[in-house]
């Protein structure tokens, strides 16, 4: 049930007449609409404008709350997810008194997409024909109304990100707080992440219209180190020898190591040079 001019999903200031029990009694221009007590702050009294969030509770009624959600019918935030049902969709924390479903249709094709409890997404609030409130993704054109200009200084700076859209070219994602726009293309990406998902996104440029383009590869320093890291795991996990050299085919180096030749010897070199490792008659091996 609506009354006039006043909507599930949305908020509204209404004045409080009376406790009734364990609810308080709000006007809602000449409608009685209720609050549950732990809904409201301790301080109000009768008489008192508040700000509340309107919601059809289980009855179909227009019920109040003081714990403002961290986004309504007509604004957007990030709702934390906490609970992930194949057949329904996601349900998520809005930050106010209860859950809310965002609809299976709304998530990624690939299930290995779908967020995970704990990720967030960025969304807004919608009401079926009863009132009863459900969570819709931002769309690209939402989303590019709600953007903060990026600056140049944020240049080849760590961002943490979340994705919003995914895309067989790229991921699209918000920066955390600052809500700059970062598209990263498929080739900047080891795996794709997860709708909601929080990653750590390298800036690699900044767009004339203040968005970003970001990578999720690790700088060249960074790789060689982890190229390194997965060769001595490879050793120690074959004995400490094995039959691979800085002479290998790249088949086999990309078979085995998933590297490039050129990041294998990469990562020899430096093990080498740090004593580390030796090569000899065909073998490699730990020291």
């Amino acid at each position: 049930m609506e009354v006039e001019g006043l909507k599930s999903g949305y908020t509204a200031e209404l004045e409080v007449l009376e406790r009734d029990g364990s609810r308080w009694v709000l006007d809602g221009q000449g409608n009685d609409i209720m609050m549950n007590v732990s809904d409201a702050d301790e301080s109000i009294a009768e008489g008192d404008r508040i700000e509340v969030f309107l919601y059809a509770n289980r009855r179909g009624e227009l019920t109040a709350t003081m714990k403002m959600p961290y986004m309504t019918a007509e604004s957007y935030g990030w709702a934390r997810v906490i609970r992930v049902d194949d057949r329904e969709g996601v349900f998520v924390d809005i930050g106010s008194s209860f859950e809310v479903l965002v609809n299976r249709n709304d998530m990624p094709r690939l299930r290995a997409l779908w967020p995970a409890v704990d990720d967030s997404l960025y969304m807004t609030l919608r009401t079926d024909l009863g009132g009863n409130i459900f969570g819709r993704l931002g769309t690209e054109e939402r989303v590019l109304e709600q953007i903060t200009e990026a600056p140049t200084s944020v240049f080849n700076q760590n961002l943490k990100c979340r994705a919003y859209r995914l895309l067989p070219v790229g991921s699209f994602m918000l920066t955390i707080p600052e809500n700059y726009r970062v598209f990263i293309h498929n080739s900047e990406q080891q795996s794709e992440p997860r709708l909601g998902e929080e990653v750590d996104v390298r800036i690699i440029g900044v767009r004339d219209d203040g968005t970003l383009n970001g990578s999720m590869l690790p700088r060249k320093e960074e790789r060689l180190g982890d190229d390194a890291e997965t060769v001595l795991r490879y050793l120690n996990e074959a004995g400490g020898r094995m039959p691979f050299t800085d002479k290998s085919s790249p088949d086999e180096v990309k078979e085995k190591f998933g590297l490039s030749k050129a990041a294998f010897k990469r990562a020899l070199g430096r093990l080498m040079k740090e004593g580390r490792i030796e090569q000899s008659e065909g073998w490699t091996m730990l020291k």
